[in-house]
């Protein structure tokens, strides 16, 4: 699980189904990674990641252990080590599943992260299941697709109604920021939430352009499901009729340079833009719109507290729902459940 456009619409459609369930009946899986080991491997610090994958192993019956890639002796571009070829094969032979963390500061160029996850894939006789790098992030858009059905049929009290998002208007939308952001969660959702047939929008400053790859693949995804797609540099023109507003920060194309991640560069060119925030004045254009973000949120800058914590946020529904398609992914792969 490394892109959620690598499954098809059935095999996610299995994975959500299967969340819900376990959701609405959190303890009755318990014993479907017995004696199995996740293994992660975190080249970034995480909250709800660490803690969601920990539950979910722990939850099924199974264990998680925590590995920091620099504590291991594992070959890099500029020291000496284990190739990945080697570290994955005798992984193989430990544990029935390995997931991997590596964001923007932990690779010298877009793409690297990815690079990484399907060099272990080919390697691997076991799942490899990305827990966020730098191109996307599956368990996340799994999670906010969840809570988006959740939000728009009854209630995140009840189950999930896919045939809900179709037809229902995403809007992806830079948020200046003092942080440097990587793309993967924004483009996770426009990839996931066009496969469920909703229209996207996708609005940023100029120079601040997502991946043309992903654009391109969102715009398809929509033709396939007679959907819409659009994107702006206006700031508030994508607000109008959206049913759901993902406001989030993210580096523009330029961050990398000679094998170097430029956050100080990139947080200071972000913070010109305070325009580029989602308040209640633009939520009020909206199609009585629920907001959402992966968090952690950078308040006052991406959102102010008004949005992110008023009765038509999600953040925290989908913040659980990490833990419920988690689940489901490792159970659907580790056990094959």
């Amino acid at each position: 699980m490394i892109c959620t456009q690598d499954w098809t619409k059935h095999e996610l459609d299995l994975v959500l189904d299967l969340a819900g369930r376990m959701k609405r009946d959190r303890f009755s899986y318990s014993s479907l990674l017995e004696n199995k080991t996740f293994f992660m491997f975190f080249y970034n610090p995480s909250v709800r990641t660490r803690q969601s994958f920990e539950v979910a192993a722990t939850e099924l019956g199974g264990h998680a252990q925590f590995l920091e890639p620099k504590a291991m002796r594992l070959k890099t571009e500029k020291t000496a080590g284990e190739t990945v070829e080697d570290a994955a094969q005798v992984m193989s032979r430990y544990a029935h599943g390995l997931g991997i963390r590596i964001l923007e500061d932990k690779v010298g160029a877009y793409g690297e992260g990815e690079k990484l996850l399907r060099e272990y894939a080919k390697w691997s006789s076991i799942p490899i299941i990305s827990m966020a790098h730098d191109k996307y992030h599956p368990c996340q858009g799994l999670a906010d697709v969840m809570g988006w059905s959740e939000w728009l049929h009854r209630g995140p009290q009840y189950p999930p109604d896919w045939k809900k998002l179709k037809g229902k208007k995403l809007l992806v939308t830079w948020g200046h920021g003092a942080l440097a952001r990587s793309w993967c969660s924004v483009q996770e959702a426009m990839l996931i939430g066009s496969r469920y047939g909703m229209d996207v929008t996708v609005a940023n400053p100029e120079g601040f352009d997502l991946d043309p790859e992903v654009l391109k693949w969102t715009e398809q995804n929509c033709n396939k499901s007679e959907a819409q797609f659009e994107t702006t540099n206006h700031v508030t023109n994508g607000y109008k009729g959206a049913h759901v507003v993902y406001s989030r920060h993210w580096m523009s194309p330029d961050a990398y340079h000679d094998g170097e991640f430029l956050k100080q560069k990139e947080v200071e060119k972000a913070l010109k833009y305070p325009e580029w925030i989602c308040d209640s004045k633009k939520m009020a254009l909206s199609n009585n719109g629920i907001y959402t973000h992966p968090m952690p949120i950078d308040r006052g800058h991406e959102v102010s507290d008004e949005v992110a914590s008023g009765p038509r946020s999600c953040i925290y529904d989908v913040a659980e729902n990490r833990l419920h398609v988690q689940k489901a992914i490792m159970a659907l792969t580790m056990a094959g459940y």
